[in-house]
């Protein structure tokens, strides 16, 4: 924590600009062997970037100065806003590690920040999703979290948890002065009503994780049904091999799709039969992994022949049910007690409208109803955790005993915000950043 870093908080490749940031005590000095001088706090400068051993101008950039502990970090920190070329970069690289400074690592830049106060670890979790986002609706998600939605809604809970706390603890402490006769009542009501919001909170149906993480849907069917085609012809390009032969789709190939600000991977599989030969049979054998494992199911029939038992043995309540080829033959009213979506992939008919079920399915299971979802599995084992302490309180007789299970709960909820006992999360989340975060 005590070295300067630096690091390109740009895209890499050649571009028009690109930005090197740096962060910690020996900022100052570094910026002033390069640029002679630092200008004034926030302030763009232009200043001519020189080597500080060799005295080689290296580049004519704009340089900003952001003092402690009004910045990012909370440390002293500063931008370099070169030309993108990638000599520039390498060059003004290696001026700095001769200034002092060193490259910094994943997430080091937010980890710094978490350190000094200027956010907690949700606030640095939803910094990362931001970045990572790749659809509207992850990006609100995301957005929501880095500026502080989650950590108002557990600090919430965490000053309510240590005022019952208080009270249970003033029951020990003072038992012998004019206390309220009903103090254990209250705390225990108290507990109660956290726990009912908490519980609330975590029948989310894991919507916050879908939609950070994003959806499977899995295509399945027989041999020809027009599987590979109905992928190529959702996500808008040649994706998957399309061939008239049967079994040309051995792996699983897939495609990512924007389903209404859902991510959704679709995923062609090989065609279900009866194998012939151990190529095939792996590929049927994948193809069923895969289906097992999916959010989404699509199950693709023929409508120029017969349903076949492999596909209808998979027809099941939640998956949605394509009858392709409908230019060649009419589609049935149902097939396995569903009604099936009528498509023609070859005319375009039909493909509309089973892209609005799969929006809507993709809704159902990833649209937050809240507008602080859970978002990672880390934050639910916590919850959890929280809500097995406050379960125990009703059975713990004793004073003592009470106070312990209300300690216990503040500090599992404590662990999500970075409050209490993170070290052993702190590199795993920061992990996460991608150099210069």
């Amino acid at each position: 924590m005590n070295d300067t870093i630096f690091a390109l908080a740009s895209g890499a490749g050649r571009a028009a600009v690109a930005v090197v940031r740096l962060s910690g005590a020996g900022t100052g000095d570094a910026v002033r062997r390069l640029a002679g001088s630092l200008p004034a706090p926030r302030m763009a400068v232009a200043r001519r970037l020189r080597h500080p051993d060799t005295g080689e101008t290296l580049d004519r950039a704009l340089v900003l100065w952001f003092p402690g502990p009004r910045s990012y970090t909370g440390e002293d920190c500063a931008e370099l806003h070169l030309h993108g070329g990638p000599a520039v970069i390498a060059g003004v690289a290696e001026a700095l590690v001769a200034a002092g400074a060193r490259p910094a690592e994943a997430g080091e830049f937010t980890r710094r920040a978490f350190t000094h106060g200027k956010m907690d670890l949700t606030a640095a979790e939803g910094i990362a999703d931001l970045i990572a986002a790749e659809t509207a609706a992850q990006r609100r998600q995301a957005l929501r979290q880095a500026e502080g939605g989650m950590a108002a809604l557990y600090g919430g809970w965490t000053g309510r948890l240590t005022g019952l706390l208080a009270r249970q603890e003033a029951s020990i402490e003072f038992e012998t002065e004019d206390l309220p006769p009903d103090l254990d009542a209250a705390v225990g009501r108290g507990a109660a009503a956290l726990r009912a919001e908490m519980e609330a909170h975590l029948a989310d149906g894991g919507r916050g994780e879908r939609l950070r993480e994003g959806l499977v849907a899995a295509i399945l069917g027989a041999p020809n049904a027009g599987k590979s085609s109905l992928l190529n012809a959702l996500v808008g390009r040649d994706a998957a091999i399309v061939s008239a032969r049967a079994g040309t789709t051995r792996d699983v190939v897939e495609a990512r799709l924007d389903l209404g600000g859902v991510p959704v991977t679709l995923a062609d599989t090989a065609g279900l039969r009866e194998a012939s030969d151990e190529i095939e049979a792996e590929g049927v054998r994948r193809a069923l992994l895969r289906a097992a494992s999916a959010d989404l199911r699509l199950l693709v029939f023929a409508a120029d022949r017969a349903p076949d038992a492999d596909t209808l043995a998979l027809v099941a309540p939640g998956a949605l049910v394509v009858m392709n080829k409908t230019d060649l033959g009419s589609a049935p009213a149902e097939i396995g007690g569903v009604t099936p979506i009528p498509v023609s992939v070859r005319t375009g008919d039909g493909l509309a409208a089973l892209r609005d079920r799969l929006t809507a399915a993709a809704a159902d299971l990833a649209r937050p109803e809240t507008a602080t979802p859970l978002t990672r599995s880390r934050h639910r084992a916590a919850l959890r955790e929280a809500l097995a302490c406050l379960a125990e309180l009703d059975a713990a007789g004793l004073p003592e005993l009470r106070a312990e299970c209300l300690r216990a709960a503040t500090a599992a909820l404590g662990r999500i915000t970075g409050q209490v006992g993170v070290e052993a999360v702190l590199d795993a989340v920061f992990g996460e950043f991608c150099i210069g975060k």
